[in-house]
């Protein structure tokens, strides 16, 4: 009998455990507000017609 090797650890699950350990939460308005404050984007010029 062989055994079994463990199941690889994708790397979805390594995301969601440096999620845990960052105390991230699932909060969609402040991960935006979060966003917010890292990202600024320009406005998008809009095309002649």
């Amino acid at each position: 009998m062989k055994d079994k090797k463990p199941d690889p650890i994708t790397q979805a699950d390594k995301f969601k455990e440096a999620a845990r350990e960052l105390e991230c939460d699932d909060d969609e308005q402040r991960f935006k507000e979060r966003l917010g404050k890292l990202v600024k984007h320009k406005p998008v010029a809009k095309p002649k017609v």
